[in-house]
């Protein structure tokens, strides 16, 4: 009994050694990874990485992790010409988070790649509207017109304000409309009008979906991620992120 007493505290200790040294070295890992991530994709501040599963000194054996989560703050993506505003420029999205599964490395951790990839993308209001049409644009014979707030319309729609001046003078309230907003071709966000707003007078429906429709390309999300849906939210628009041999680093 004496023995038996020995080797089941023995067994204890070890484990609880392995445990620690398991736990030590998954710290270490996550925080080489994100000093990595973050000079690999240019961030500005060093992105969370959590590294699931246990044991993790086991995965590192078999070279590849079951799953990692990376959550980026203030990631600015980048943009080209696809808004009707025109231009080249970035977009911020507040919160960028993924989870990668099916991590393969190789021997000297120079690279990373995942065999898929989920996670969502929040985009504010403030940061849409530079997209829009939010510089008055001559819509007919003395009329301007420009979006000036976009707001949470409800059921996943996205309540656009238009201001309308008509010879020179403000129509006193802004108009207002619910549009649609879906991702085309993995890297855009799409707003569209679910019905041309009473602007007051008649005019062609090219001339006003040039105000209240507009679009902002999306591009070089980490590791090639892309875009998948989008609907509004209180703050801003939510957008779900998909990938494939999704590259963390190298």
């Amino acid at each position: 009994m004496r023995a038996l007493r020995i080797i089941l505290i023995v067994t204890v200790i070890l484990g609880g050694l392995f445990v620690i040294a398991d736990r030590v070295a998954v710290g270490f890992a996550e925080d080489k990874a994100a000093d990595r991530i973050k000079s690999t994709e240019g961030l500005a501040s060093t992105p969370d990485v959590s590294i699931e599963g246990f044991p993790f000194l086991t995965q590192v054996v078999g070279g590849e992790l079951d799953d990692v989560k990376i959550g980026i703050k203030d990631y600015e993506a980048s943009t080209s010409g696809a808004g009707s505003a025109g231009g080249t420029g970035t977009i911020r999205i507040d919160d960028l988070n993924a989870e990668m599964h099916g991590v393969a490395f190789n021997g000297d951790y120079s690279s990373a790649t995942a065999n898929s990839a989920t996670g969502s993308a929040s985009i504010g209001y403030a940061e849409l509207l530079k997209t829009a049409k939010s510089q008055p644009t001559q819509v007919g014979p003395g009329i301007t017109a420009q979006v000036v707030g976009l707001s949470d319309g409800g059921n996943g729609k996205i309540k656009v304000a238009v201001e309308v001046s008509i010879g020179g003078t403000k129509v006193p309230q802004p108009v207002s409309v619910l549009s649609s907003v879906t991702v085309v071709g993995g890297n855009t966000v799409k707003v569209h009008a679910d019905s041309l707003p009473k602007l007051g007078v008649d005019l062609a429906e090219n001339r006003v979906r040039a105000i209240t429709d507009f679009e902002q390309k999306i591009g070089e999300l980490p590791g090639g991620i892309q875009l998948d849906t989008v609907q509004a939210a209180a703050n801003g628009v939510e957008v779900s992120v998909k990938g494939s041999n999704v590259k963390l680093v190298g």
